[in-house]
């Protein structure tokens, strides 16, 4: 059985990992530093659960269909996590 403090633990070390490297992602992309950075083009998507309701955006047909497959794999995650009582 895993304990809460760890899940808890797990997160926030997700989260600030995360955003390093949203940080140096960025950094590096406005210094130039990355190849082909004149003619970059960024492409996003994500996912916000609201419940079991995903809310999927995107501004690329690939990254939307991405965050789709995300959100289906977090779905079944959190039904075989909460609800077979694994956790």
């Amino acid at each position: 059985m895993i304990k809460g403090e760890t899940i808890i633990f797990v997160g926030i070390a997700a989260v600030i990992l995360g955003m390093l490297l949203i940080f140096i992602g960025t950094a590096l992309l406005s210094s130039g530093k990355t190849e082909g950075s004149e003619n970059a083009k960024v492409s996003t998507g994500g996912v916000i659960l609201i419940g079991p309701i995903p809310i999927v955006f995107g501004n690329d047909k690939s990254m939307v269909s991405v965050a789709v497959i995300g959100a289906i794999v977090l779905m079944i995650l959190a039904y075989i996590l909460f609800y077979r009582g694994i956790i």
